[in-house]
């Protein structure tokens, strides 16, 4: 590749608590991946602009309010309204196992929740990342 990987690490809603999101970019950074961090309480409008703007591979999200089943799929479709369809998007946090296959259906490619491991998190991004 000609650049690093670049991840937009994101926050959607209301969820006040970061340390999960602020360890993955870190891990992320590590692993030589560029990462832009939104900040906490993003719409997914503002998540998808900074996508957009910031010409991202990955867009990463994170989530412990139980909003996921709501924002995820948002984030998700106003990507497509906006023609990115070469973004690999995952989201992460916590979220039951009855809700991770609706996510998967919706558009939303991989979850992780409490316990996964960084290093799998890096590598399902290297082997899954959707860049020409």
């Amino acid at each position: 590749m000609d650049r690093p990987i670049r991840v937009l690490v994101a926050k959607p809603g209301l969820d006040g608590h970061d340390r999960g999101a602020k360890v993955i970019a870190r891990a992320l950074r590590d692993a030589g991946m560029e990462v832009i961090y939104t900040g906490l309480r993003q719409t997914p409008e503002q998540i998808v602009a900074a996508a957009v703007q910031e010409d991202v591979d990955v867009v990463a999200m994170s989530i412990l309010s139980g909003a996921h089943n709501h924002l995820f799929p948002k984030v998700v479709n106003l990507l497509r309204v906006e023609g990115v369809d070469d973004v690999l998007i995952i989201g992460g946090g916590v979220i039951p196992d009855d809700d991770i296959p609706g996510l998967i259906e919706a558009g939303v490619e991989a979850i992780f929740t409490p316990g996964s491991s960084t290093k799998d998190i890096v590598n399902y991004i290297k082997s899954h990342i959707k860049r020409k």
